[in-house]
């Protein structure tokens, strides 16, 4: 593991690490979140009877936005040309429903923040949508599964 810290200058102070000199290279990162709720809301979002609207679409939409604007929201993140995001939902069980999101570029930095980003703020917008009828929803294990491309290599969660 590598311990230097990249984000900090001379004085110790945050900065914006320089990417000018590194490679332009394809860069892919998957992210992880899951929102655990009563059975019933689960339900009720499977079937489209929220009455809000579709939870699962706008969710999917609020992830994609924030992805889009990651590098407006977290300081040293740098400002990048996505070519693709994916939100994807699936039902784990009657009480989870687990968000998957997928970030791409070719840059010279990775999207490990912003597949980050858009898994959590797509749970975000689900307890919006639903804090109504479940208060107690939880959401958990938020997570970076991979990352390809890059001088660091790849990466792989090992433990899903």
């Amino acid at each position: 593991m590598n311990d230097q810290l990249t984000h900090f200058n001379e004085q110790n102070r945050a900065r914006m690490v320089d990417v000018s000199e590194k490679d332009v290279t394809k860069r892919e990162a998957v992210a992880y979140s899951r929102i655990v709720m009563e059975p019933e809301t689960l339900a009720r979002i499977r079937e489209g009877r929220v009455a809000k609207g579709d939870v699962l679409a706008v969710a999917q939409v609020a992830g994609v936005m924030a992805a889009k604007k990651t590098w407006e929201i977290i300081p040293m993140c740098h400002p990048l040309p996505l070519t693709g995001i994916d939100i994807c939902f699936s039902f784990a069980d009657e009480q989870t429903l687990e968000i998957e999101a997928t970030v791409k570029t070719t840059g010279k930095t990775g999207v490990e923040m912003e597949a980050l980003t858009a898994a959590s703020v797509a749970a975000l917008t689900v307890y919006d949508m639903c804090k109504a009828m479940d208060k107690a929803m939880s959401i958990e294990s938020t997570s970076l599964l991979s990352k390809t491309g890059g001088k660091s290599g790849d990466f792989k969660r090992g433990d899903r």
